[in-house]
């Protein structure tokens, strides 16, 4: 899920216009000294509408890219994913095999790529990424067990398919149609250029209903380098998409459950995943996703 921090290489140089704006009672609340500003992150219409069409005449180029944007339009558009604000959710990963959790209030731009999560125990412990630097302020080790650096971004690949696919670096192709809950599911798997992010052999396999075009099912495998320092991957995972949602026009999952994949379909059920609070914010201020003080990189 290494995409999490690095898959998306941006169109151009973005630098964005403030717009102070009232900040929703529903926000995870940080540190007030952290928060305050004279400005909040606003995005002009005419750089989203220029990467929209940009993104629409590379995908319509091929069959594979059309599944994707016929998919895109059918979850509520590209516009939409990236004119709506930062993305706020809680996700409440679940292992079933009695290893520890992972569950945090996080918000993501998704224009760039900049994440915050906010532990759902102790609001003071957080970490994040920047868009160029990973960091973490925690009381002690026993804040985040995990790596939190891969995990910045990892939500938002398990749960923001087929948006977050509209990068460069990215390579599509078609594979035969399957049965799935007993419809047909068009299928493209997503692989990458070399040196794209961190792990260029991560690869994604998506499903999306024929008819309506929505997303039913990911395949997908973690190749994290600092998991397999010597190289290789992780069995493929075939992760079931839950009931959708429709947030800012948006539709996404409200809950995922992950399997081992078994000739191309579910195995073992080896983890629960909930998708809560979900949001778009349009008034955060600027230095939100900055390192607070007091944090450390990673």
């Amino acid at each position: 899920m290494q995409r999490h921090i690095y898959l998306l290489v941006l169109i151009g140089s973005f630098f964005f216009i403030g717009c102070k704006q009232e900040q929703k009672s529903k926000t995870p609340k940080v540190e007030r000294q952290e928060e305050v500003a004279s400005s909040s992150v606003e995005i002009p219409q005419d750089w989203i509408e220029r990467r929209v069409n940009n993104a629409k005449e590379r995908l319509s180029a091929t069959k594979a890219g059309a599944v994707i944007w016929q998919a895109m339009e059918a979850h509520g558009g590209l516009q939409n994913w990236f004119g709506s604000g930062a993305l706020s959710f809680r996700f409440n990963y679940q292992p079933l095999d009695g290893k520890a959790g992972r569950d945090s209030y996080q918000t993501i731009d998704v224009w760039r790529n900049r994440a915050r999560h906010i532990s759902v125990v102790d609001s003071t412990d957080q970490f994040g990424w920047t868009g160029e630097k990973a960091w973490l302020k925690a009381k002690d080790s026993t804040s985040f067990t995990f790596d939190t650096k891969f995990w910045a971004l990892t939500p938002l690949y398990l749960m923001g398919h087929p948006f977050v696919i509209d990068g460069e670096g990215v390579q599509l192709e078609l594979l035969p149609q399957v049965k799935y809950q007993g419809k047909t599911n068009d299928v493209v798997k997503v692989t990458f250029e070399a040196g794209t992010g961190d792990a260029p052999d991560d690869y994604y396999i998506l499903q999306f209903d024929a008819r309506s075009h929505l997303i039913t099912a990911t395949r997908y495998i973690v190749s994290y380098p600092e998991y397999f320092k010597d190289g290789g991957h992780n069995p493929e995972k075939f992760m079931e998409i839950g009931q959708l949602t429709k947030v800012g026009g948006i539709l996404l999952p409200t809950s995922l459950k992950t399997y081992w994949t078994k000739d191309g379909q579910p195995g073992e059920y080896i983890t629960k995943i909930d998708i809560t609070e979900i949001s778009f914010q349009k008034n955060l201020p600027e230095n939100y996703f900055e390192m607070p003080r007091g944090a450390k990189v990673l």
